[in-house]
C-alpha cells in the first residue's frame, strides 16, 4: 500500500496546486478590483454603437466587412504556422501549395482594398 501511495504522491501534489491557484484567480478579482461602477462603465456594447430596441435596425456593413479582413488574416496566420514548422519535409510542393494559399488571399485582399473596405469615413 506504501508503494501506490508514493506512486501517486506526486499527482496529489499536482492536484492541490491546481486547486490553490484556480482558487486564488477566482478569490483575487473579488478583492483587488475596484468596484466603484457608473452608468458608462455598466452600459451594454455592442459592436461600436450603441445597444438598440429592435433587431431589424440597419446599420453600418463596414463591421462586417472587418470581420471579413480579421477572417482572412487570421485564416492566413493559422495555416503558415504549421506549415512553416513542417517546411522541410513538405518540400517544393508545400511551398508552391503555400504560394497558391497565399494568392488567393492575396487577391481577396487587393478586391476588398479597391471594393473600399479599408476606407473608414
Amino acid at each position: 500500500m506504501g508503494q501506490l501511495l508514493q506512486t501517486y504522491f506526486p499527482l496529489v501534489i499536482f492536484i492541490g496546486i491546481a486547486f490553490v491557484i484556480s482558487a486564488a484567480l477566482l478569490v483575487s478579482p473579488f478583492l483587488i478590483a475596484p468596484s466603484k461602477p457608473d452608468p458608462e462603465k455598466v452600459s451594454t456594447y455592442e459592436c461600436g454603437f450603441e445597444a438598440f430596441d429592435d433587431a431589424r435596425m440597419k446599420f453600418d456593413v463596414r463591421f462586417y466587412l472587418v470581420s471579413l479582413l480579421f477572417i482572412i488574416f487570421d485564416l492566413e496566420v493559422a495555416f503558415l504556422f504549421p506549415w512553416a514548422v513542417a517546411f522541410k519535409e513538405t518540400g517544393s510542393f508545400g511551398f508552391w501549395a503555400m504560394m497558391v494559399f497565399l494568392a488567393v488571399l492575396t487577391i481577396g485582399f487587393i478586391y476588398e482594398w479597391r471594393k473600399g473596405a479599408l476606407e473608414w469615413d
